[in-house]
């Protein structure tokens, strides 16, 4: 899950970032590649890093379904 996450969250955020900063240009593509592949390296060590802190965070303000 932190992996498809990563790449689909990255993906569209540097999406963003680029088209914002620099328009709809030619080269546009090769800009935003290299933008998402940084953010990837970034985001995934990341998101593998806080997962464990999210979880116990979401486990005190969501009461676990009963059995």
């Amino acid at each position: 899950m932190p992996l498809i996450l990563s790449i689909l969250m990255t993906c569209v955020v540097s999406a963003v970032a680029t088209l914002r900063n620099i328009g709809l240009v030619e080269g546009v593509t090769g800009h935003w590649l290299q933008a998402w592949g940084l953010s990837w390296l970034i985001a995934f060590p990341t998101l593998l890093l806080v997962l464990p802190l999210v979880r116990r965070i979401v486990g005190l303000l969501v009461q676990a379904p009963a059995r």
